[in-house]
């Protein structure tokens, strides 16, 4: 369903006051970084969160002076392999967004101007 042209400008005046109010998040929700996380780094990041277990596992299991170090040590291995599956690598986040074919579209607009585009090209795919 498209949106009509008092919709259009009214949606055009609150995306201009979000950039003008803050436009750190105003940029952060218009750039898409293109496939977001990918199904690679969430592997990595879990086969060492795994392995973290593992060395706190180990760590508790261990009859010597070196288990809390060790199960602590688990636990950051964990830890960082949680943070690796679930962030985006540097290469991901520095894709520059592809400008639209229409007219209006020459500039990104932003978050909500990515949205209608995905919606009308869903209807144009339809019979």
């Amino acid at each position: 369903m498209a949106l009509s042209e008092h919709e259009q400008r009214l949606l055009d005046q609150l995306e201009q006051q979000l950039h003008a109010e803050d436009p750190k998040f105003a940029n952060s929700m218009a750039s898409s970084g293109g496939r977001g996380v990918s199904t690679r780094r969430i592997v990595l990041g879990a086969l060492v969160a795994v392995a973290g277990i593992a060395v706190l596992i180990l760590g508790i299991s261990l009859q010597s002076p070196f288990n809390i170090l060790v199960g602590i040590l688990g636990f950051v291995v964990m830890g960082a392999g949680m943070y690796y599956a679930t962030t985006k690598g540097k290469k991901a986040e520095s894709t520059p967004v592809p400008t639209g074919r229409k007219e209006r579209e020459a500039a990104p607009r932003g978050f909500m101007s990515n949205l209608e585009n995905k919606w009308d090209e869903r209807k144009r795919d339809q019979p």
